[in-house]
């Protein structure tokens, strides 16, 4: 029999409580059985990271009159923009950029991470690029590179210099230790070049030129930069060969899927930031306020605070690679330090007395010599054996398990076999032992005997003498020095690629402080990979004649060709590619170029 309609509704009022009820019931075991741990983006951890960045705290920026319209808004409302804006916008970016930008719902989602629900940490990114940006430019204009890379760093780091990624990447462009070994930035137990402003652009520079050269796309390039050239291959493969990387998205990590949406879109928030009404947040210091002085021996932040008056976190911000607060330079190993321009005066007038300075904790010279001799450590890769614990791989390199866990950036405390992981190299000599230092540290230690001639040992056992070893010497002693007679157009990357060294060589060689060189400079070369000079034979030796015999074919590039498709082509390697002839990130490959392809 039908209900009628007045028994109907009181039947569901009295039904809808026990419903209700069920539903409370039932709800919490099916979310449990059903939830998923959320990973946080890598975007979001770095953007966060900026909250506590000591340069912040009191920031106020009194110059944002410099900048057009930023209090052109009456209302407090966070502007919001229609589709069809947003991609009018980065179609005219598209134009006028040799990237590809597109606008779609991924990039749309980091927009509005960037506009929105971070805009206060987006303000901060804004200040901290008045000290980057125009690093990054100067260095991108060098290599002749696109200049919206400098916004690379923006999604890699937030721009935070002492950005630590969960993986063990670190600094502006979050090297990991690996790749950084790569493009010259060194490691040890005091100085991390990886932290290094300065050092890690230029690496950033030729590591994303490399990778251009494979692909010819800097969309994959970046891509490859993120997640490794391995795994943008595998995806080009899978994909069936299609060189795009909205082609091969589904087939990348599920982090690098997000990578250049995330680049698009930070790309057009710098852009337009004005529009969204984000102010930037000044850090109070500016790129063109800051230069550099020479340290040549043992310095600690403190000695520099306390007798010049600056601000610790100032130091510590500007530079950024030195792990302990203390530069372990000598005069063989001098280091440079970044201060205000107002401060290197004094400085430069206070030198020696600064060295000398006794801080009020009470730190002496000698004694922090000392300290460094027994801690300075370089860093090294080692690949977990079967069986091995962290104890035993902690004992084995003369480290606490704390020390390890410190170095990979870790809480755990169990290995799995085949794991890379950081280490320090072995000391020189046991601890224990008699310094022999008297006045100054080096880290390779070489002393000089009573002839004035060097000889090589440990500085705890100055009476052990070694053969010193030629990869460690700047010039081996199979290549004769070379004396480069800067041209007009030249800068030191050209001249890196011509000798097959980096810039960091050239400026470490030739003890310069920035990368500008003028026409007619001397610049020393001395390098293992350069264009061996002729070397005069000892009567019946016989002459040395390569060691590579093996067999090759001879390719002419042709308009359009990269290193990807060449490979591919004949079924080898890029890497097999790039060692045979001796390619480097300067020799960009030109229609008609003749190379060698190993069989």
């Amino acid at each position: 029999m039908a209900l009628n309609q007045n028994h109907f509704f009181i039947l569901l009022i009295f039904l809808t409580p026990l419903f209700l009820s069920a539903q409370d019931t039932i709800r919490p075991d099916s979310v449990i059985r059903s939830h998923k741990l959320v990973v946080d983006d890598p975007v979001v951890i770095m953007l966060d990271s900026l909250a506590n960045l000591k340069i912040f705290e009191d920031a106020e920026f009194p110059n944002a009159h410099q900048y057009q319209n930023w209090n052109t808004y009456v209302d407090n409302d966070v502007p919001a923009f229609p589709d069809s804006v947003y991609r009018e916008r980065i179609a005219q970016m598209n134009d006028e950029s040799p990237f590809e930008f597109v606008y779609n719902s991924e990039v749309k989602k980091f927009i509005e991470l960037y506009s929105v629900r971070k805009r206060k940490l987006t303000a901060r990114i804004l200040g901290l690029s008045q000290i980057y940006f125009p690093l990054f430019e100067e260095q991108l204009d060098k290599y002749n590179m696109p200049l919206e890379l400098k916004y690379l760093a923006v999604i890699e780091s937030a721009l935070n210099p002492t950005a630590n990624s969960p993986m063990g990447a670190k600094g502006l462009w979050q090297f990991m230790y690996g790749t950084g070994k790569v493009y010259g930035l060194k490691v040890s137990s005091y100085v991390d070049d990886r932290f290094d402003p300065y050092k890690a652009t230029i690496a950033a520079c030729e590591h994303l030129n490399d990778l251009y050269d494979i692909y010819g796309s800097w969309s994959l390039a970046l891509a490859a930069y993120n997640s490794g050239a391995g795994n943008v291959n595998k995806a080009i493969r899978r994909s069936g060969g299609m060189k795009n990387f909205w082609a091969i998205m589904n087939y990348l990590p599920k982090e690098t899927r997000s990578y250049v949406p995330a680049f698009i879109a930070a790309s057009y928030v710098m852009t337009y930031a004005n529009e969204h009404k984000i102010s930037p947040v000044d850090p109070g210091i500016l790129y063109y306020e800051v230069d550099t002085v020479t340290v040549r021996s043992p310095l600690s932040f403190k000695q520099i605070s306390e007798m010049l008056n600056i601000p610790m976190e100032e130091i510590e911000f500007l530079n950024p690679s030195f792990k302990h607060l203390f530069i372990p330079a000598t005069p063989e190993n001098p280091y440079k330090l970044r201060l205000r321009k107002k401060h290197v005066g004094g400085f430069i007038n206070n030198e020696t007395a600064l060295y000398a300075y006794k801080t009020q904790s009470g730190t002496q010279q000698d004694s922090m010599m000392k300290l460094m001799f027994d801690n300075y450590r370089e860093v090294d890769l080692y690949t977990v054996k079967s069986g091995e614990t962290m104890a035993s791989v902690a004992k084995k390199f003369n480290m606490t398990v704390n020390d390890l866990k410190a170095l990979n950036n870790t809480k755990k405390t169990t290995l799995k076999p085949k794991k890379k992981i950081l280490v320090y190299k072995k000391p020189t000599s046991p601890k224990g032992g008699n310094t022999g230092i008297t006045s100054t540290y080096v880290p390779q230690a070489i002393q000089k005997d009573s002839t004035g001639e060097q000889k090589s040992g440990s500085a705890k056992n100055p009476e052990t003498v070694t053969k010193k070893s030629p990869e460690k010497s700047n010039q081996p002693a199979e290549f004769a020095k070379i004396i480069h007679v800067v041209k007009s157009g030249e800068s030191l990357g050209t001249i890196a690629g011509i000798y097959h060294c980096t810039t960091t060589d050239l400026m470490r060689w030739n003890n310069l402080s920035g990368t500008t060189i003028v026409v007619g400079q001397k610049i020393k070369v001395a390098s293992t990979n350069q264009v061996p000079v002729k070397v005069k034979q000892e009567p019946g030796a016989k002459p040395k004649t390569s060691s590579s015999a093996q067999k090759f074919t001879i390719y002419t590039i042709q308009s359009g060709d990269n290193l990807w498709d060449i490979a591919d082509k004949f079924d080898v390697t890029v890497s097999q590619i790039k060692s045979f002839n001796d390619l480097k990130n300067s020799n960009r490959l030109k229609p008609g170029q003749k190379i060698k392809i190993p069989k």
